[in-house]
């Protein structure tokens, strides 16, 4: 009889304390800031990491803010200091440049959980959010395949390591092996002067249909096409609104639902340090509207092939 009269107020101060743990993880405050190198109105990239921002603050009730033009690791301390004052907990840094910066400062905050976009980690309070850009490069090729008529197509590349550079190529040539495939190098995301004078040898060479893989200079591309009445298929966001007559459809990231996804998996306290993938199956990557030149059986044809990739993982092959 004693011995459960000392075992009942131990039990009922267990369960007092594992309540309040649960009720202390339940109501953590959480709130979000981002850090974009550029700005949030270039319609692009950068207004895509603002959209996810509002994404977040607008599903989830959450505090959110944002700094522009942050581009070294003096000025990411200085916003992430500010963002800290603020009671900021999960940040994200809109780009690879700030793998270095994130796992340079990261010790030294280690409330806060980092985010950033291409790179490796190496913190435990760091993440670096990839997209598997190798299939949506390859179902855009196939557009190009199909669609060209100079049997004469272009990429122009930010960089040699994009994913996406390779599935293109091969995307074209498993629809139309007769394709010659032209690829062009920015070594920037941003340099529209160099990216038009890729394109305009592309076009001098004949070639009618170009893939402007690189999110600062995409457009003042497609515009260039416009002028000579060739084509592309857009890169990022869904660029049939520059001309449904010129974009035959779109390469996305979505990277507004990828925000909330991560955010929320952060809430759950299920968010992962260390490098992070997503495809189509995560529902963060997608095709752009048609242009209604595009044979709407071939349309049919290609979704069926997306379909069957988020099922099995597999890419058509001849």
């Amino acid at each position: 009889m004693h011995k459960l009269f000392r075992w009942v107020p131990f039990l009922l101060l267990i369960s007092i304390l594992v309540s309040c743990a649960q009720s202390d993880d339940e109501n953590r405050e959480i709130k979000v800031g981002l850090l974009v190198p550029d700005t949030i109105d270039d319609q692009v990239w950068g207004t895509k990491g603002y959209k996810g921002l509002l994404q977040i603050k607008s599903q989830l009730q959450i505090d959110a803010y944002y700094k522009e033009g942050i581009t070294s690791e003096a000025a990411t301390r200085l916003a992430v200091d500010e963002f800290v004052d603020k009671g900021v907990n999960l940040i994200f840094g809109h780009g690879s440049e700030y793998a270095d910066f994130f796992n340079d400062i990261a010790d030294d905050y280690p409330d806060v959980h980092f985010i950033f976009f291409n790179g490796n980690t190496r913190k435990e309070n760091v993440t670096s959010l990839n997209f598997e850009g190798h299939a949506m490069g390859f179902f855009g090729g196939m557009v190009a395949g199909k669609m060209t008529e100079s049997n004469k197509v272009g990429i122009i590349a930010a960089f040699e390591w994009q994913p996406e550079i390779n599935g293109f190529y091969e995307g074209v040539l498993f629809q139309n092996d007769e394709v010659d495939v032209d690829i062009g190098y920015v070594q920037n995301w941003d340099d529209d002067e160099k990216a038009i004078e890729i394109a305009n040898k592309m076009i001098a060479e004949g070639v009618d249909i170009i893939y402007p893989a690189g999110d600062g200079y995409n457009v003042p591309v497609i515009e260039r096409l416009k002028e000579d009445g060739l084509y592309a298929i857009g890169y990022v966001s869904d660029q049939s609104d520059l001309g449904k007559e010129t974009v035959y459809t779109s390469t996305i990231q979505q990277v507004d639902q990828l925000y909330l996804l991560v955010a929320n998996q952060f809430i759950e306290g299920n968010l992962e340090s260390g490098n992070l993938y997503f495809d189509f199956q995560d529902d963060v990557i997608s095709m752009g509207t048609f242009s209604p030149k595009v044979d709407k059986k071939f349309v049919e044809e290609l979704k069926g092939y997306i379909k069957e990739y988020k099922k099995t993982g597999d890419l058509p092959s001849k």
